[in-house]
């Protein structure tokens, strides 16, 4: 850079020199130098350090990162390679390619027009067989770009084999000196015909144009037309000097029945068209394989011989399908729109941006590496399918990519339903090596599943230094995670070979999660399976755990809800959807419990067709029944009642006494139609009768005495529901007291010694078993009526068990206390029967 200038005109020229410098985009990968690259460059170095560079081996180049480069190569060997992208080898590429170009063109004009070279030509020809034969050797050094991986590969042995397994024998072939060899055969003309294998060569030249094409310095349409002209006079040519070889292949004495000797323009013969200059007779052959080419008529040149005929047909038959081919190029060069132009017009745009925005280098080959790799996979023909119906992109998408979404861990167990959705809402993409997809720390909102390839999960710790965490294979996903937990991207993922990956966006992915919320709790399980053996990774299990549940709260409170305000189509989607009909919400409360307790006989009826628990408890202690029976809706609680529910009261005599104190009677009535036992006590061994005859509530008595309660029966202090009601002074209900009395004590048979033990006995279900032991909850305990002492109880209890009389058995409760009275037992307690 030039001393002096100003501070404008140094920025004009390094936006000049980065201008200059864009991507030599020639099929290979496309590299924007920075400024200070460039500047670094035009210092004065040594040539090992501009060998260096040109390999890409300089340590002091800025970012060069020796691992990632070692990285970038596969099948690394100690052995001598040429990478593609070596300036010296760019430069013997296009010193071949001039000798490509001349071998293609000359190869046909030797074939027809000598029999053994001038010497003029001898040595020319000589050279060019030497310099491709240079060029057969280097082919074994040069390193490729893996088709799959798409890595470098420098691996002598991979180069040799894939060289020789594609151009080699043909290279070879083309090297020899068949000239010496036609001379040396005795001037054979089938062995002139092995002269053609150099026509491989022209490959050289298509790749140019390829190359050419793709070059966003070269304007497309010039470099179309330049390929479309060299196409044509590339056939005509070789027509040309075949139509030649044709007449040449007859005696003397009969050249003049050929095209060329029997031609006559004007008053000049080429009867003797040997002796005519070359010059004018390769003009006249390529004259008349134009005019026949654009059949355009014939005038006084024209075929003469059943060969010249025979040929002439084919070589028209082809020039039919060579003009389509030359004019809808042409027309595709007006209209516009050629998958390559639309490249060049995308990357030209890319370059633009980048170098407007003054972006690094990492990131523009990164950019412009990703932007080549969709124009040479194809990926984005996805976008043809757009204007097809729904349904039809539904199963082209389960035919490509249904078999890898059935296959990834992360959906082991899922339905079905399930697989189809996510394989419906999934887009195809291809990833090159090196590039990172997701960083560490960072919102996640794309989900990917690995088709082929190869990636790896990088922790990166707070001194910078990275450590990886783990290889990802085929059929495996990551982002999910972040996704499911929604927290930042643990690790960072970098690409290790190229990758065909599937990504389906976070908010597809949670709707599909919400309608198949079923899968989503078997996503969770699978996803704490797979990631159990990861240490760093454990310590997201609570996360996750903390996730599941709340996921089974949110779900639940839906259910609820659809059963709280009666949405029975609600309800069922989400009960076909997999949703659990007995899962709890935070009152322990089910569907059944609100739908009974709002009246929905519709939704009671689908619940208990769904085989719900009827008697469940909320925390609260009420069931379905007792909500039914609370709000009044009789008909749901006949339902229930007739469906098997039973109206389970922990303590079901503290409750009726104080329904009773209460004096709700129609909520009373309700309780007692549906089998609640009118007699039971509570703790004061008083029953709904002693509280109603202590409040002189005639009605509720009679309700009480009606429904079976008994009047004989004693509380704690020896007091009968008779003895409550004449301290209350109502005389009617004294009476109905008296009454029932009588009527309840005609009733007991005669001769009976314990009255009250006779008219309301009581009885107790034991068990051989203690109560906190839930092993042995299969064994059958027996019910027994209640004796005078608790010794009589043991023994009896021992003998029904079939247990050995044993002095240190002993009755205790649920609770593991020890009953020392029968007095203690209430009527249809659970008790135990165990050895102290």
């Amino acid at each position: 850079m030039r001393i002096g200038m100003s501070a404008a005109e140094r920025d004009r020229e390094r936006r000049r020199t980065v201008a200059e410098d864009e991507d030599e985009a020639v099929g290979e990968e496309y590299v924007v130098e920075d400024v200070r690259d460039h500047d670094r460059l035009t210092k004065r170095r040594s040539r090992f350090t501009l060998l260096a560079g040109d390999l890409g081996l300089d340590p002091s180049r800025r970012g060069f990162n020796r691992e990632k480069f070692i990285d970038g190569i596969t099948g690394c060997s100690p052995g001598f390679f040429i990478h593609p992208q070596n300036s010296w080898y760019r430069a013997w590429e296009k010193f071949i390619l001039v000798w490509a170009l001349y071998s293609s063109f000359f190869t046909p004009m030797e074939f027809g027009f000598f029999r053994g070279l001038p010497k003029n030509l001898y040595f020319l020809d000589i050279a060019g067989q030497v310099a491709f034969l240079i060029d057969v050797i280097l082919q074994f050094f040069i390193a490729y770009r893996d088709t799959q991986t798409y890595k470098m590969v420098s691996n002598r042995n991979l180069i040799a084999v894939r060289y020789l397994k594609s151009h080699f024998l043909f290279d070879v072939l083309a090297c020899m000196p068949w000239d010496n060899i036609y001379r040396a055969s005795g001037r054979k003309e089938e062995v002139r015909y092995l002269l053609l294998i150099r026509l491989v060569r022209v490959r050289k030249v298509l790749e140019f144009f390829s190359r050419l094409e793709k070059d966003i310095r070269v304007n497309y349409l010039f470099s179309r037309i330049i390929k479309l002209i060299a196409v044509e006079l590339y056939c005509t040519h070789t027509a040309a000097c075949i139509f030649y070889y044709l007449a040449t292949t007859l005696p003397a004495v009969e050249e003049g029945y050929t095209w060329i000797g029997s031609l006559k323009l004007g008053d000049y013969s080429y009867s003797n068209f040997r002796e005519i200059d070359l010059w004018k007779r390769y003009i006249t052959s390529l004259y008349f394989a134009i005019v026949t080419m654009a059949t355009v008529g014939y005038g006084e040149i024209h075929a003469v011989n059943l060969r010249e005929m025979i040929f002439v047909m084919i070589y028209v038959s082809f020039d039919m399908v060579l003009g389509a081919y030359l004019i809808g190029n042409m027309t595709a060069l007006i209209v516009k729109g050629s998958k390559t132009e639309r490249y060049r017009d995308r990357m030209t745009d890319l370059l633009k941006y980048m170098n407007r925005n003054r972006l690094g280098r990492d990131i523009r080959n990164q950019i412009k590496g990703h932007l080549r790799l969709q124009y040479e996979s194809n990926y984005t023909d996805s976008a043809v399918l757009r204007d097809l119906p729904i349904s039809i992109r539904a199963k082209i998408s389960q035919t490509l990519y249904k078999s890898y979404i059935e296959n990834v861990s992360l959906f082991k167990d899922c339905s079905l339903e399930f697989i189809n959705q996510i394989v419906t809402k999934v887009h195809e993409e291809f990833f090159l090596p090196g590039e990172v997809i997701m960083e560490q720390g960072n919102a996640v909102e794309q989900l990917y599943f690995i088709c082929h390839g190869e990636l790896e999960e990088i922790g990166i710790s707070e001194d910078g230094s990275e450590e990886t965490v783990s290889i990802l294979k085929p059929h495996s996903s990551f982002g999910e995670v972040s996704i499911l937990c929604n927290i930042p991207q643990p690790y960072t993922v970098r690409v290790c070979e190229l990758c065909r990956l599937l990504r389906i966006d976070k908010q597809s992915f949670s709707n599909i999660l919400e309608i198949y919320f079923h899968d989503g709790r078997k996503i969770l399980n699978n996803l704490i399976e797979e990631k159990a053996t990861d240490v760093r990774l454990k310590q997201l299990e609570t996360e996750v755990t903390m996730h599941i549940g709340k996921h089974e709260a949110e779900l639940a409170l839906r259910v609820n809800s659809a059963a709280y305000y009666g949405d029975l189509y609600q309800l069922k989607s989400l009960i076909r959807a997999g949703a659990d009909p007995n899962k709890k919400d935070y009152d322990g409360r089910t569907p059944l419990h609100l739908a009974a307790s709002k009246g929905y006989e519709d939704i009671t009826l689908f619940l208990i067709q769904e085989g719900v628990e009827l008697d469940v408890l909320d925390n609260f202690a009420n069931t379905p029944l007792l909500e039914a029976i609370k709000n009044g809706h009789d008909k749901v609680a006949s339902l229930l009642v007739k469906e098997g529910a039973t109206l389970k009261i922990d303590d079901a005599g503290c409750f009726l006494c104080a329904t009773v104190a209460r004096g709700d009677i129609d909520y009373l009535k309700r309780i007692l139609s549906n089998g609640i036992d009118p007699n039971s006590k509570d703790f004061d061994f008083r029953t709904p009768l002693h509280v109603a005859a202590s409040h002189g509530s005639y009605i509720i008595v009679k309700l009480l005495v009606e429904a079976g309660a008994t009047v004989l029966s004693k509380d704690r202090w020896g007091n009968t529901p008779l003895d409550e009601g004449r301290m209350s002074g109502n005389k009617m209900l004294i009476k109905l007291l008296e009454e029932a009395k009588s009527a309840q004590l005609s009733e007991l048979p005669e001769g009976s010694q314990e009255i009250t033990d006779k008219m309301h006995p009581r009885k107790c279900t034991v068990y051989p078993f203690h109560p906190w032991d839930r092993k042995d909850i299969s064994r059958f305990g027996v019910v027994v009526w209640i004796p005078r002492t608790i010794d009589e109880l043991i023994k009896v209890s021992s003998e029904l068990l079939k247990l050995n009389d044993h002095p240190t058995f002993c009755i205790v409760t649920e609770d593991a206390g020890k009953i020392l009275d029968v007095d203690m037992i209430t009527d249809g307690q659970k008790l135990y029967l165990i050895s102290e």
